[in-house]
């Protein structure tokens, strides 16, 4: 019998020896189960072969095509990547809906003797549960949102909590960028579904019973979309907010931001992708900023100009302040040390809302 998870946690704690996705190259790196290795029984070029054999020509002709090209490919795999297991081996296999490809290449491990189990309906699913607890169920802990403007280490200090037992989730992180127009990464973001596949792999880890800490973001990273249920799960969340001058804030991104500064055509790219909200003349002083280096300076002028007023225009909208506020002087190493302190305090002393939008808190309450 396929082996039948019941939620997505109890996949990943399942204890396989490997978790094999014999789909295409191209198929897994769009999305696949976390920790998964790629032994494709099919590359890219064979799956389209075999798929216009069978639409074209005959089924019968495709299935014996797609037998040789999986045998062959099979036996590649035991003189590679499973050339070292043991008797004992205990692999789970899937595939796109857990049909031929699995089937056939766990029938050629389980003859070997290896205790090889494929997933119900395969990586279909697996998708069908990351949905489930994404767009379905609600967030499953407590959320607090980490608030600021730009430039006040909102990122960084999500990871100084996390060394610290705060339970946190980097979404930036999982989406692979900085959520903003600078914020693209080398190697760009993962697709929609591998970036669900990361957040629900965080929230299936999460202690239900402690609070997790998130930045705050619009409903979008980037190119990628925060799922509804969460969104909305922020929006109630209560909210620290970090506050720090803006010469500070403008020495830390040019900090954090060296990866662009050094990459002087794609700042200037990046630049120009503000001309629909500035006026020609703005564009043009901040073009000569980055080409004289001054990257203090440009960053400023950035956040003073267009940033903060962003980030002002956004908090009018709220419903409620935030509970706390944190104001830094430093934010070098050490100072931001010391914030990661004070946010973990802050953190435990929250009031969570409940369902109907009453903040709780002990002995008392009042309508959020």
């Amino acid at each position: 019998m396929p082996y039948a998870p019941a939620t997505l946690a109890e996949l990943l704690a399942a204890g396989f020896d490997d978790i094999i996705d014999v789909r295409s190259p191209a198929e897994y790196a769009e999305d696949h189960i976390p920790g998964a290795v790629n032994l494709p029984a099919l590359s890219n070029a064979e799956r389209a072969r075999v798929g216009t054999v069978y639409v074209q020509e005959s089924r019968f002709m495709a299935r014996r095509m797609g037998a040789a090209l999986v045998a062959r490919n099979v036996a590649a795999h035991l003189e590679g990547h499973l050339v070292g297991k043991g008797p004992r081996y205990r692999p789970l296999v899937y595939c796109w809906r857990g049909g031929q490809r699995s089937g056939s290449v766990a029938t050629i491990l389980r003859q070997i003797g290896w205790q090889a189990e494929t997933l119900e309906d395969g990586w279909r699913g697996y998708r069908r549960m990351v949905v489930e607890m994404l767009y379905k169920a609600p967030f499953p802990a407590p959320l607090a949102v980490l608030d600021g403007n730009t430039g006040t280490a909102k990122t960084e200090l999500l990871h100084l909590m996390a060394a610290r037992g705060v339970q946190v989730i980097d979404l930036e992180g999982l989406a692979r960028h900085r959520g903003s127009l600078f914020g693209a990464r080398a190697g760009g973001q993962p697709s929609q579904k591998a970036f669900e596949t990361a957040l629900a792999r965080a929230m299936a880890g999460l202690d239900s019973a402690r609070p997790v800490v998130v930045e705050a973001e619009s409903n979008k990273i980037g190119d990628l979309f925060l799922p509804p249920a969460l969104w909305q799960a922020m929006q109630r969340a209560p909210r620290v907010a970090l506050a720090a001058p803006l010469a500070e804030r403008a020495a830390y991104l040019a900090r954090s931001y060296a990866d662009l500064t050094e990459d002087r055509a794609e700042l200037a790219a990046v630049i120009d992708r503000l001309r629909p909200y500035h006026a020609a003349e703005r564009i043009e002083t901040w073009h000569a900023l980055a080409r004289e280096g001054a990257f203090e300076a440009l960053a400023a002028a950035l956040m003073e100009v267009h940033y903060d007023p962003r980030y002002a225009r956004s908090a009018l909208r709220r419903a409620e302040p935030p509970q706390h506020r944190i104001e830094m002087t430093d934010m070098r190493a050490e100072g931001l040390a010391a914030t990661a302190d004070r946010l973990e305090q802050a953190v435990a002393r929250l009031r969570q809302p409940d369902a109907g939008g009453t903040v709780r808190s002990a002995g008392h309450k009042h309508r959020a």
